[in-house]
């Protein structure tokens, strides 16, 4: 496992080969006898030091290539009624939080409910001083970086295995982290090459760009696909008739998260911020999510001073519809 035989633009230096069923099957990561044999090759080939990097990077691979065929198959689903699955294979749990101390950055903060590489290490080397579900961090990483089409650490800031109730971490994106200036993330992300990992994914995928055809932005008109519904803003007083048929459409009652799609609109600090106030207001009484799509720059600090936030913004409308799926499966899970 540990000789390298690396695609064109892939790093060298990592501590496994990235072509190996270890970073093809994301059933195995977690499985305890193959997460025991895959610490302890890994310490013997590479050192107690080392090893734990390795582990970040093969989840970030695992988390990369399930987010990025998650958001191709969210794709696939926009003609049809029924989505795929989108469950992670590494069970996540979003905890409310604070706000991100980096303005314009994402940030999230959770737990592993599962513990299972906790488990796994405690039964190989006791307790230890620090946290040490590293595969679990590079998983997370990956999932949420593919998902969200950026580049997020997580890093675990509690872990059961070093005496703790619960593992816990904190995801931020890089230079959120850089901004901070903590070492271990410092560390951690010197030591992850997520341009070459998502690469190689997309052509171990072979991904192919979102068909326009399939969904039109500029159409004025309302989607829904089961629990996903997306609202192409055309002035506050058309998405707000769009969002009040939510109450008379049978396909509608499903929504949990909706789309509002504010590519080529001016939000103003006035009438604009108080429409947008009350479409999330609205939207968050039914017990569902709104997650803005196609923010200007210009339009960016009138949502950020906004009382009632959307769960998350996305700079296009792809993505967004990926999260929206993505979200709708963890409540699903989660109910």
């Amino acid at each position: 496992m540990h000789e390298i035989k690396s695609p064109p633009d892939t790093p060298t230096d990592l501590g496994f080969d990235p072509n190996t069923v270890l970073v093809k099957e994301s059933d195995l990561m977690l499985e305890p006898a193959f997460l025991d044999a895959l610490n302890a090759e890994l310490e013997e080939d590479l050192g107690v030091e080392a090893a734990p990097l390795a582990l970040v990077q093969i989840g970030l691979l695992h988390g990369l290539r399930d987010s990025m065929r998650v958001v191709a198959q969210a794709f696939s689903t926009l003609r049809g009624s029924h989505a795929a699955s989108l469950a992670p294979a590494l069970a996540l749990r979003f905890l409310p939080g604070r706000g991100s101390e980096t303005p314009g950055t994402l940030e999230m903060h959770g737990t592993w409910p599962d513990q299972r590489e906790s488990v796994v290490r405690l039964a190989r080397t006791g307790t230890c001083q620090e946290p040490s579900c590293f595969l679990s961090a590079g998983y997370t990483s990956g999932w949420l970086s593919g998902t969200l089409n950026t580049e997020i650490l997580a890093l675990e800031v509690t872990c059961s295995s070093a005496g703790h109730d619960a593992c816990r971490f904190e995801a931020r994106e890089a230079e959120a982290w850089r901004v901070r200036g903590d070492p271990r993330a410092a560390r951690l992300l010197n030591a992850l090459p997520f341009p070459a990992f998502r690469k190689l994914v997309q052509t171990d995928l072979e991904i192919q760009e979102f068909d326009s055809d399939g969904f039109d932005s500029d159409a004025p008109i309302v989607h829904i696909w089961g629990p996903v519904m997306v609202i192409p803003y055309a002035g506050a007083d058309e998405a707000m008739r769009a969002i009040e048929m939510i109450g008379h459409d049978g396909r509608a009652r499903e929504v949990s998260v909706v789309v509002l799609d504010l590519t080529g609109t001016f939000v103003d600090e006035a009438f604009g911020a108080l429409a947008l106030e009350r479409i999330v207001e609205t939207i968050d009484a039914w017990g569902a999510e709104t997650i803005f799509a196609g923010l200007s720059p210009l339009s960016a600090p009138v949502v950020d001073d906004l009382d009632h936030k959307p769960l998350f913004v996305h700079k296009d409308i792809e993505h967004a519809i990926a999260s929206a799926f993505q979200v709708s499966e963890a409540r699903r899970t989660l109910a």
